[in-house]
């Protein structure tokens, strides 16, 4: 009788959700290349909020195990997707058992300490870390359900003792239409509370960035430089 026991193939269903279609393509080529005699890997590819939004709404879409979700993305204005953040909350409301991976060009601390409060994802990437051997490194620690945070975050992580700003969703979404041009007047149009509470809003915002009697533009600017818009 033949001793050897029969290699049974552990099955994953992948999410890859990038607007760079040659970042897609690296993610797969280690995804594939991770322990191939044990994993097998089925791989679902969307290129923006929109597509991201409806793979993971789809009701005839398999649960997914792991998700590569980068932040900074074409938005889903309609559905109020307006990044990979929105699509990891998304995931946790659809496939609360999915793993995350959130990738993303920022390097601010407040904006990193914001989306750990807001998603902790099981894996936080600055892209700029990544070589092949560190996303093999990163992957086989989410797969087996480790935390991955990549050096940049852990090292800002350690040494700073910079407080966290906290925004809520209806303060994304102010200084998302302010960003687009959007007169604040407009705003109620699209962000469901009164003009008066957005005037308070911005004033609030303005106040903990520091610069209370700046001009909307310039509340626009200094939400991107702390890494509260994108």
């Amino acid at each position: 009788m033949d001793s050897t026991a029969e290699l049974v193939t552990i099955k994953n269903n992948i999410l890859i959700v990038d607007d760079h279609p040659f970042i897609i393509q690296g993610y797969k080529n280690a995804i594939t290349r991770y322990n191939p005699k044990e994993y097998e890997f089925f791989i679902t590819e969307a290129k923006d909020c929109e597509s991201g939004y409806n793979v993971i709404t789809n009701p005839e879409t398999r649960a997914f195990d792991i998700a590569f979700l980068d932040i900074s993305m074409p938005s889903y204005d309609e559905k109020g997707i307006f990044s990979g953040e929105d699509l990891a909350k998304l995931l946790n409301e659809y496939m609360p058992n999915c793993k995350i991976i959130l990738l993303t060009m920022y390097t601010e601390l407040l904006k990193i300490r914001t989306i750990i409060e807001a998603i902790n994802p099981l894996g936080l990437v600055i892209k700029n870390d990544l070589t092949f051997d560190e996303l093999l490194f990163g992957f086989n620690k989410v797969i087996n359900n480790e935390t991955y945070y990549s050096q940049s975050i852990q090292k800002m992580l350690d040494v700073s003792e910079l407080e966290a700003i906290e925004i809520d969703l209806f303060d994304k979404q102010i200084l998302f239409h302010l960003s687009k041009g959007t007169k604040t007047k407009d705003i109620p149009q699209y962000v469901p509370i009164s003009l008066s509470a957005i005037e308070k809003r911005k004033m609030n915002l303005k106040k903990i960035l520091g610069i209370e009697n700046e001009t909307d533009l310039e509340l626009v600017k200094v939400a991107k430089d702390r890494g509260l818009l994108f």
